[in-house]
């Protein structure tokens, strides 16, 4: 069964940091090229990172650059998205999913799997 696993959502200050983890079932991850988006309620959903399956490149959206950073580790068969200097406003369930697109995409039309999401909470 081809599945994806979020975890490592929480409630964090702002400041703060958080490391979510996308582990990967039923096949391997590093084929695919991974994408990061989060939702908040509201609000439509937004792309936060990838790393593309054909050159390893890592794309991040502007609202979080250089203070997210994603990898992946091939033996664990998970991706990782360490979030730093976290914000009310990064306040949104996260999702991860998985392309056969050879190239980076931040769009959520180009993913068709993805996993149920991790709730990441900033506040004080």
């Amino acid at each position: 069964q081809v599945q994806l696993v979020e975890s490592g959502g929480g409630l964090v200050q702002p400041g703060g940091s958080l490391r979510l983890s996308c582990a990967a079932s039923g096949f391997t991850l590093s084929d695919y090229t991974i994408g990061w988006f989060r939702q908040a309620p509201g609000k439509e959903r937004e792309g936060v990172s990838c790393i593309s399956h054909m050159d390893d490149m890592i794309y991040y959206a502007d609202s979080v650059k250089g203070r997210f950073t994603v990898s992946r580790d091939n033996n664990k068969n998970t991706v990782y998205l360490q979030m730093d200097s976290l914000k009310p406003e990064d306040t949104a369930l996260y999702f991860c999913a998985s392309s056969r697109r050879p190239i980076g995409s931040m769009r959520g039309s180009d993913y068709n799997n993805w996993g149920q999401g991790t709730q990441v909470t900033v506040s004080s």
